[in-house]
């Protein structure tokens, strides 16, 4: 029995880590499902100790942003910021800073494998248009939104925990996080200009037909004021899943789009997910598994190595949910560094974090290849100086 138990907790995390399993047509919010059932199956866990594991306050979170995100792209609000910002230059230079700081800022605020997956067509399609080579944009794209994302508890998934299991306030964590996002911006411009002679240039690409798309200004107006108000909410300390779900609420009010249009647009695959990993992680923590890592991350350098190194192993979610129960006495500090370091992570493979796994199949579908070593060549020295930066800055 004991050795079963640790079988169905290994494979699960082999396919978190992966995104599936060999020979089996099942993808994360599965694996993490039937890992969490397995385990009550197996007497680890009943079903009231697996109900009260997960994070009710997460999974609101996570619906609400989904809401209000889907909102915004129906009323074509993230089509228009890409639009608006490319009207300020067209050099292959000018676009990789404007793609960067503005992916990475929308990311601030809204879930980064949402704006990953809204952009990666739009830029595809620019890149198209003006004859430049995708792949430095979408790298940018792909990075900029894990970097940026840093910044805001409402940025990733990961960080939505935290916040959850801290208690830091939405201020707070801007406050000591934004700084590092925005220099980690700079240094994977830096990056890219190294890596790609063709990005240097300054010179405007040839005028082109801009492409067409709609806007719709109630929905876009309402949408932006909803959103504005759920701002303000977070900096004045309303506790953030009760803030979002009431703004999510407020968009389901409306006459102009079927909330099945809505709702089919939420991930469910990832709330399903997070309510699977809650319960197996407490099987971890139920079985004793974690305290043979314990004294591993007695320290900030080492909870930042572990945390890198599990993030690419089991994805920065798992990875969050297992060293959470490890920190010895964990203050904002060691909170700060868990969130800095989980997400930073996410750009040294290309399995480091669902954003790039985005980019990544998008750009497949359209005859493009975005191979691993590819990736890898501009994700690790990015991954290394802004986990350098993120450790000399926050202690």
């Amino acid at each position: 029995m004991i050795f079963f138990r640790y079988i169905i907790i290994g494979l699960t995390y082999i396919g978190l880590g992966l995104g599936y399993l060999p020979g089996l047509r099942m993808n994360r919010a599965s694996i993490a499902l039937v890992g969490a059932s397995l385990l009550m199956a197996f007497g680890v866990l009943d079903l009231k100790e697996a109900w009260q594991a997960i994070d009710y306050k997460t999974l609101i979170f996570l619906f609400g942003m989904m809401v209000i995100s889907t909102n915004l792209a129906y009323a074509g609000f993230f089509q228009l910021t890409l639009d608006t910002v490319t009207h300020f230059t067209r050099s292959p230079l000018g676009l990789l800073i404007i793609l960067t700081f503005g992916s990475g800022i929308l990311s601030a605020f809204f879930l980064n494998d949402t704006i990953a997956l809204i952009l990666t067509p739009l830029v595809l399609g620019l890149t198209q248009t003006l004859k430049l080579n995708p792949i430095p944009y979408l790298l940018a794209l792909a990075g900029a939104t894990n970097l940026g994302s840093v910044a805001t508890l409402s940025g990733n998934p990961q960080n939505i925990l935290i916040g959850s299991f801290s208690g830091i306030s939405y201020l707070d964590f801007a406050k000591a996080l934004t700084p590092i996002a925005l220099v980690s911006l700079l240094i994977q411009i830096g990056l890219l200009w190294w890596i790609y002679p063709d990005v240097r240039s300054t010179k405007s690409c040839p005028s082109v037909t801009p492409v067409r798309y709609r806007i719709f200004k109630p929905l876009l107006t309402k949408s932006l004021l909803i959103t504005a108000g759920l701002l303000i909410a977070f900096l004045i300390g309303m506790p953030p899943a009760q803030a979002t779900l009431v703004a999510a609420s407020l968009l389901f009010i409306t006459r102009r789009i079927k909330p099945q249009r809505v709702l089919n647009k939420v991930d469910w695959d990832l709330l399903v997910m997070f309510s699977g990993l809650f319960i197996v992680t407490a099987g971890v923590q139920k079985l004793g598994i974690l305290n043979l890592f314990g004294g591993l991350v007695h320290t900030p350098l080492s909870i930042l190595g572990v945390t890198a190194l599990l993030s690419n192993l089991v994805s920065n979610v798992p990875a969050v949910l297992l060293l959470q129960h490890l920190l010895p006495h964990p203050d904002t500090k060691t909170w700060l560094l868990l969130a800095a370091g989980s997400t930073l992570a996410g750009n040294l493979t290309l399995l480091g974090s669902v954003a790039n796994l985005i980019v990544a199949e998008a750009v497949a579908k359209l005859g493009y290849q975005l191979s691993f070593w590819e990736h890898l060549r501009f994700g690790l020295p990015l991954t290394v100086l802004t986990l350098i930066l993120a450790y000399y800055y926050i202690h």
